[in-house]
């Protein structure tokens, strides 16, 4: 390992790995500075080790046309500019349009700043409307989405749920539990995510889950049509790179206008 090498960068960029992930890690990163022809592993190539590890290989081959580059651009840099605004949120580290993996397009890399176990009510309707800023973006931009925000929505979509459901976060069912994972039934139907309830609790968690996300979107659209400029030119940016990250890109985010009324009255 080079003298170089910065483990406490690592550690930060690796939260929740296991034992097992930071020998992968490692060997990664031992390949990586080998193809290169170094006899030492260089911070960038645990740098690079962790993006593989955490969204997949680069995929070069994978061109987008121009149109699809400006969406993917613009729904980036969306995640990044409203997750940099959130309360309680990681610290934007990079953003790329550089397709990785099975399936990313691009992706923001945002990184906790210390080890956390416990995320409150605010920092989870965060996430949610960080979730959203990619959608909301494209919206602002172009007028219309893309199915490009499909696993943003259900992600955001599932931890609304396990706000109402899971973690007794709900302001209409009150500190309940209505999720238990019961397992299929003997007929061989598909396992139930929910407790038995009464069609009017089931109506109940399906509007209060339609209204956090509902809140968080209107949140997210108020602060990058607030913004609009800033999207513009962190966006074009990011179309003649293609990576942003580091000093460059945390100066860019510090231009976020995140003051906290921004979007609530179109929420409320």
């Amino acid at each position: 390992m080079g003298d170089d090498v910065n483990l406490k960068a690592i550690a930060t960029r690796t939260p929740g790995f296991a034992g097992a992930d930071l020998a992968n890690l490692v060997n990664e990163a031992a390949l990586l500075a080998a193809r290169n022809q170094r006899l030492t592993v260089a911070q960038e190539d645990f740098a690079e080790a962790i993006e593989r590890v955490v969204a997949g290989l680069e995929k070069k081959s994978r061109v987008l046309n121009e149109t699809e580059k400006k969406i993917v651009a613009y729904h980036e840099v969306g995640h990044a500019m409203v997750g940099f605004a959130m309360p309680g949120s990681g610290r934007v580290e990079k953003i790329s349009i550089i397709p990785r993996g099975m399936a990313a397009l691009g992706y923001t890399l945002q990184l906790p700043t210390e080890d956390r176990f416990l995320m409150n009510e605010d920092e989870l309707r965060g996430e949610i409307t960080t979730l959203l800023g990619g959608r909301s973006a494209e919206e602002v931009v172009f007028g219309s989405i893309t199915t490009g925000a499909s696993n943003d929505l259900q992600r955001a979509t599932d931890l609304a749920e396990r706000m109402v459901t899971t973690y007794g976060m709900s302001k209409v069912l009150g500190p309940l539990a209505y999720q238990q994972g019961q397992p299929a039934n003997f007929l061989g139907g598909a396992p139930n995510p929910r407790r038995m309830v009464s069609e009017d609790t089931a109506k109940a968690i399906d509007g209060e889950v339609k209204e956090i996300v509902e809140r968080a979107h209107d949140r997210a659209l108020g602060i990058l049509k607030h913004n609009r400029d800033l999207l513009e030119t962190i966006a074009t940016k990011l179309l003649e790179t293609e990576v942003i990250e580091g000093e460059e890109l945390y100066a860019l985010l510090g231009q976020v206008n995140s003051n906290p009324a921004i979007g609530v009255s179109e929420a409320a």
